[in-house]
């Protein structure tokens, strides 16, 4: 069995759809297996304790940034954090920090060269990820809800968004993107948003997510999909990493800025501050 790429080998954490690409790739191919054994050449890469032989994968879960494997019994829960991605293979590769074989003799792998992703066996998934905020695509995150999230916090908005206890899944990438098609500058503050810019960015939040996950995700370096194509979001990016080039919209000069240490893509024609 080839290899499947599911998560970019770069500086940025996949966000919601590269994650969700992730999910779907590996779904057909992990769905029904039992794990027979699991084995760890980077022991940092168990943050809780592995003992998943004769456990059999029911479904295959997201929950934010999160994959979530659900057994028979308990969960199996993973992060990619920066560099992180997993593969189903005959034999674990290199730089692989957890490997699980399954009952056909293949093996799921997390192959992370900078060893930052993480894994953990709980009996509820709640355990790894009850902290996280709503997800963004889910229907009861609707935009009543989301303005009365957003109404009573004086947080700037990059930074609120990019908190996964507000909102889950999304990260540099997508707020950029989602600010900018709804004309709102990443440095307002929450409570200063009209009922219609409320509205406008939750649209455009759950749009181009949805569309990112069509496209299998955005690749920067060498994030590729189940096909080993790479993610074709990247060529409908109107700010992430466009610095210095004209703005789609209006033909003004994209800016970069540093906000709460993230680098941030902004036209400063469209988002007036």
């Amino acid at each position: 069995m080839g290899r499947i790429k599911t998560a970019p080998a770069c500086s940025y954490v996949p966000e919601l759809p590269e994650v969700e690409t992730c999910r779907r790739a590996l779904a057909p191919l992990l769905v029904g297996r039992t794990l027979t054994d699991v084995i760890t050449p980077w022991p940092r890469a168990a943050a809780t304790p592995l003992a998943v032989a004769g456990r059999c994968i029911m479904r295959l879960d997201r929950r934010g940034k999160f994959l979530l494997l659900r057994l028979d019994s308990g969960w199996l829960v993973i992060h990619l954090r920066m560099t992180g991605r997993l593969v189903v293979v005959r034999e674990p590769p290199p730089r692989t920090t957890a490997a699980f074989q399954l009952d056909s003799g293949d093996w799921f792998c997390l192959v992370d060269m900078r060893k930052f992703g993480r894994t953990w066996q709980v009996a509820r998934a709640s355990e790894v990820v009850g902290h996280l905020g709503p997800e963004p695509l889910s229907r009861h995150f609707t935009a009543a809800r989301f303005g009365a999230m957003l109404a009573p916090r004086r947080a700037r908005l990059k930074p609120l968004l990019l908190n996964q206890r507000f909102l889950t899944g999304l990260g540099n990438i997508y707020v950029d993107e989602s600010l900018h098609a709804a004309r709102i500058h990443p440095l307002r503050t929450a409570d200063t948003l009209s009922t219609g810019e409320v509205r406008l960015l939750h649209r455009c939040i759950r749009t181009i997510l949805r569309a990112a996950i069509t496209e299998g995700g955005t690749t920067i370096q060498n994030f590729a999909g189940p096909d080993g194509a790479p993610g074709r979001f990247r060529s409908r990016l109107r700010v992430f990493r466009r610095n210095g080039e004209s703005c789609g919209s209006c033909g003004m000069t994209i800016e970069r800025s540093v906000v709460a240490q993230r680098g941030t893509h902004f036209c400063p024609h469209c988002q007036r501050l």
